[in-house]
């Protein structure tokens, strides 16, 4: 499988797993750039996979999910 491919596959899983974490905290896409001092848009474009986020933007994402790093990227490779 081509890098570009397996990047955009862990990219993408990464923010389906982001997406169902807030969703099963009820939280909404503001209601979680909110906590974090961040824009909608920002955390949309992390769950659709269009981003390839930074450690220190992860850290903030768990911040405002209430959950450890090491939970969010679990199973994710």
């Amino acid at each position: 499988m081509p890098i570009i491919n397996l990047k955009e596959q862990r990219l993408k899983a990464l923010g389906l797993k982001v997406k169902a974490i807030r969703k099963d905290k009820k939280l909404t896409l503001q209601e979680l750039a909110y906590s974090i001092g961040k824009d909608h848009q920002s955390i949309y474009r992390l769950e659709s996979g269009g981003i390839n986020p930074s450690y220190l933007y992860l850290l903030e994402i768990c911040k405002g999910l209430e959950i450890n790093i090491s939970d969010l990227l679990k199973e994710i490779e």
